[in-house]
């Protein structure tokens, strides 16, 4: 057991409880801070294996956390990776329509952005498109010359050296599996040890609904995985794409289709896929635990959901089986991509927040308790945003805890 009482403990050492952890320690430079991960790393999930674009936040609803959060998020980690030379680069993208979409749709994607406050978004045509993506097809596109691509880990890394030059601590393998209020504040346990905090802030991503229900809050929420599978091209295809290609997204669903990214760290990825996933962390092809795979299925959510997007959910499966029908989704944004243009990538999973009656929870969600924030849905841009969602958890705390 430590011996200290530490003023915060944080849940999670990816990219919202880290920025959560540094902005901690900067609006409250004698506090003791305490972050527990459960790998030995930082970034070790969703963080880490996401496609590392900065979003520009044109896709969300005027006025949700998602807009907001992602704006002033996006800029505040511009600044963030330019003061502490983060691999990072603002290299533009272009959302394209093709023949067979309804144009009204990029209209509507361009009059969000405008509402939204998107610096620079321009519609272009098939000839503007060309001179930016020479080999991508569509009738029409938006230009958002914002977008980037930043290395998350290598963020994550500086955010965690930034915490432990100051009173804060990041202790790995610490997996949390129960809190209780002990009247005088907070008894953490983990796998190993237990940890006294005078306030508890859970950030655990694809655990987060369990580290809630082990401090006994219980949502209403669960979290359902969905795995995205990548392919990247090899070096001799690279040529195909310069920056980011994103197709129109589809409005009944919450992702945004497979696309190309060029990668911070060298190489474009083209993916994801969204495919449900019997394991919360099931990185392989067939990754099953009992356990989790019953509780997704046990939860009415996920059945009323799965009736509403079952087509989709066959496509997407079909995508993640046939690396030729991958190939055709991407062939619709880039024609010349051939299937041995292209090499396994690792996959990522996305927490996905779903309500009892089969909504998709599709804005960042908070659930408070007596000394306890917990963050239960974070869904992108969350990387993008992590310092801006970081600034709204501490004035919730200001105000929860009375700080």
């Amino acid at each position: 057991m430590s011996s200290i009482t530490y003023d915060f403990i944080i849940v999670g050492a990816g990219i919202v409880g880290l920025s959560t952890a540094y902005k901690i320690t900067k609006s409250y430079p004698d506090a003791e801070v305490l972050v527990l991960e459960k790998e030995d790393k930082v970034a070790a999930h969703q963080t880490g294996k996401n496609s590392g674009v900065i979003h520009s936040g044109i896709y969300y609803k005027p006025g949700s956390y998602k807009a907001i959060n992602c704006r002033e998020g996006r800029h505040q980690l511009v600044e963030f990776c330019n003061e502490y030379e983060v691999a990072m680069e603002i290299c533009g993208k272009v959302i394209v329509a093709g023949e067979q979409d309804d144009p009204s749709r990029l209209d509507a994607i361009y009059e969000r952005g405008v509402q939204n406050e998107i610096e620079g978004i321009a519609k272009i045509g098939a000839e503007e498109l060309r001179d930016i993506e020479p080999y991508a097809k569509g009738t029409a596109a938006i230009h958002v010359p914002c977008s980037g691509i930043v290395d998350f880990t290598g963020m994550c890394e500086k955010l965690r050296e930034l915490i432990e030059s100051g009173n804060g601590r990041v202790k790995f393998g610490q997996k949390v599996v129960q809190v209780e209020e002990t009247g005088q504040g907070l008894s953490v346990y983990t796998t190993k040890e237990m940890f006294k905090g005078n306030f508890l802030i859970n950030c655990a991503g694809l655990y987060s609904d369990h580290v809630a229900r082990s401090a006994n809050v219980h949502s209403p929420v669960k979290i359902v995985p969905f795995k995205g599978e990548y392919y990247e091209l090899k070096p001799e295809a690279e040529y195909l794409v310069n920056h980011l290609i994103y197709p129109l997204p589809n409005p009944e669903f919450p992702f945004l289709g497979v696309h190309f990214t060029r990668m911070a760290q060298g190489g474009i990825e083209c993916g994801p896929n969204a495919v449900f996933v019997f394991k919360r962390e099931g990185y392989e092809k067939l990754a099953f635990d009992w356990k989790e795979g019953i509780e997704s299925l046990g939860f009415p959510g996920f059945w009323k959901m799965a009736s509403r997007h079952w087509r989709m959910g066959m496509d997407e499966y079909r995508r993640s089986f046939s690396k030729k029908a991958f190939v055709k989704g991407l062939q619709i944004l880039v024609p010349e991509v051939r299937e041995e243009h292209l090499k396994p990538s690792p996959a990522g999973v996305r927490a996905m927040a779903l309500q009892p009656n089969g909504e998709i929870l599709d804005d960042f969600h908070f659930e408070l308790a007596e000394n306890q924030i917990h963050v239960l849905n974070a869904p992108s841009p969350a990387a993008t945003a992590g310092l801006s969602i970081a600034d709204e958890i501490i004035k919730k705390a200001k105000l929860e805890f009375a700080l």
